[in-house]
């Protein structure tokens, strides 16, 4: 039995990892065939829509997951993570792809500090070693001062704040509504914020080289929060998270592989610095809840 839930993990594990990467990919062939991020990203949330609207069409009772509620809290969230799938997608278009994947990983130092602010939770001793570790690997990383420093790698950092803005209402929705109610919102007020920012006429230009890339945003978006909520699902956070790291390494080679990018060794020492950071906070975390009473 714990033989076949570690398979089922690493199965669905395997599927959001090349997900994320087709989706990194993407992006990128996108905006060499001249889409703005605007058109990308509308795009993506049209595949998502219509997958959505045909989930409706063939299961009725999924209808009532898409009732209005909490929709203040709903628009807050939608126009945070868009703003923040922005600057990522940006991001990709700027920096090798392995810089934007590890700097991503800052998530959890803002999502602990946010936490501490807006859901009232405290401090921990793990807490701040994931705060003084993420930042120590940032610096690692961006090595500011240096003429290898990039500015445009802070698009990929506040891309991360927002994505822990994003993590922090969401998980206030959770509380009321359910997946599918949430991610549905997310396209019905995503897709008119990426329609106002495009070139319609870029739609009715479209070409055969768009096809592939086009697909693979929009299905790739859907498809890696759905296998990564599966992995999840399947198995322990301890399990799922330290398997979600192996999106840096990966993201390198098909960076290296498709564009000729360099393996940065202070990319991935620093990316090691903060993953170190993240998996003391959750061990931490997961034995402080086990000494929880039931």
């Amino acid at each position: 039995m714990a033989l076949s839930k570690i398979a089922r993990v690493v199965l669905w594990m395997i599927g959001a990892l090349l997900s994320f990467s087709v989706m990194a990919v993407s992006i990128r062939e996108l905006a060499g065939l001249g889409m703005s991020i605007f058109e990308i990203l509308a795009v993506r949330t049209i595949v998502a829509l219509l997958v959505l609207c045909l989930l409706l069409v063939f299961r009725p009772e999924l209808r009532v997951h898409t009732l209005p509620r909490r929709m203040p809290l709903n628009l807050l969230r939608n126009i945070v993570h868009y703003v923040a799938q922005y600057l990522w997608a940006l991001s990709l278009t700027m920096l090798p792809l392995a810089m934007v994947f590890a700097l991503e990983f800052t998530m959890p130092v803002w999502t602990a500090l946010l936490a501490v602010w807006l859901l009232g939770e405290k401090l921990t001793p793990s807490r701040i070693g994931v705060v003084v570790l993420g930042l120590v690997g940032i610096l690692v990383i961006l090595r500011p001062g240096l003429a290898s420093f990039n500015p445009a790698a802070i698009l990929v950092l506040l891309a991360a704040f927002g994505y822990a803005i994003t993590m922090i209402t969401t998980k206030k929705l959770t509380m009321t509504e359910t997946t599918f109610g949430i991610i549905f919102w997310m396209a019905v007020i995503q897709l008119p914020l990426s329609l106002l920012g495009s070139d319609l006429m870029t739609f009715a230009s479209l070409r055969t080289e768009h096809i592939l890339p086009a697909l693979g945003v929009g299905i790739a978006g859907l498809t890696s929060h759905y296998c990564l909520s599966n992995a999840f699902r399947a198995g322990d956070a301890t399990l799922v998270v330290p398997m979600d790291f192996m999106r840096i390494p990966l993201i390198a080679v098909v960076g290296w592989a498709f564009y000729g990018e360099s393996l940065d060794i202070f990319v991935l020492l620093g990316a090691l610095i903060i993953v170190a950071g993240v998996l003391w906070n959750m061990r931490s975390e997961t034995e402080r809840a086990r000494r929880l009473p039931p």
